[in-house]
């Protein structure tokens, strides 16, 4: 049995959620430290532990791992999600980093002031730019890429929720997406992630917010 990893992070979502997914689809366990305080933070610059002074961070495989992209490739490398050849992992990779700009863009919206202007662009791209990418690459297959789960499967089944949490009719135009929805939902391990009092976390509150602000040094993330 492999060494349970430990996330160090907040006690919320942000970049770290999507690893959480990954772990989870993976079959790794996990520990989860959270940081409340400056000082919890300070802790782990000072200790080396933060190459970029930046979280997330992971401890597995006897690594201190940062960069949430780099950190998400190294799970799926890892695990066979990440595509059978050099031209399958360029498409996952590609499909991945849009579902992070998407997600991103979600991420932010808890710490700006009037969230309405973000929400409607979230809205407009997801309809516009994003979606009928999916919506095309799942009409008739029953994955994104090479007729095997990848992370970009993953992250795509995330991103949908958290579209729907903000959005709840947005997937009606797409139906094949709505459908890959239902599949990757009846796999045993994301179905009780989605469970309550599974470690997936909920919509950022207000506690996530001043949390991270406070520990960061920051006033507002933009």
């Amino acid at each position: 049995m492999s060494e349970r990893a430990i996330l160090y992070y907040f006690n919320g979502r942000g970049k770290m959620e999507s690893i959480r997914w990954l772990l989870t689809v993976a079959g790794v366990e996990f520990d989860e430290m959270y940081l409340t305080t400056r000082e919890d933070f300070e802790k782990l610059v000072n200790n080396g532990s933060l190459m970029f002074q930046q979280l997330p961070l992971v401890e597995i495989d006897g690594m201190k791992l940062v960069q949430s992209k780099a950190i998400l490739k190294y799970i799926a490398e890892k695990y066979n999600l990440h595509g059978k050849d050099i031209k399958e992992r360029v498409m996952v990779n590609m499909y991945a980093e849009g579902l992070m700009d998407l997600m991103e863009m979600i991420a932010i919206v808890p710490f700006v002031p009037d969230p309405k202007p973000k929400l409607d662009n979230i809205q407009s791209k997801a309809k516009e730019r994003y979606l009928p990418v999916f919506e095309k690459a799942l009409t008739g297959p029953v994955y994104l890429v090479g007729g095997k789960q990848t992370y970009a499967d993953v992250l795509l089944l995330e991103c949908t929720l958290m579209l729907e949490e903000k959005f709840p009719e947005i997937l009606k135009d797409f139906p094949s997406v709505k459908a890959f929805q239902g599949r990757m939902a009846q796999n045993d391990a994301i179905r009780r992630f989605l469970l309550p009092g599974s470690k997936r976390k909920p919509q950022p509150d207000e506690t996530y917010v001043k949390t991270v602000l406070e520990v960061l040094k920051m006033t507002s993330l933009h």
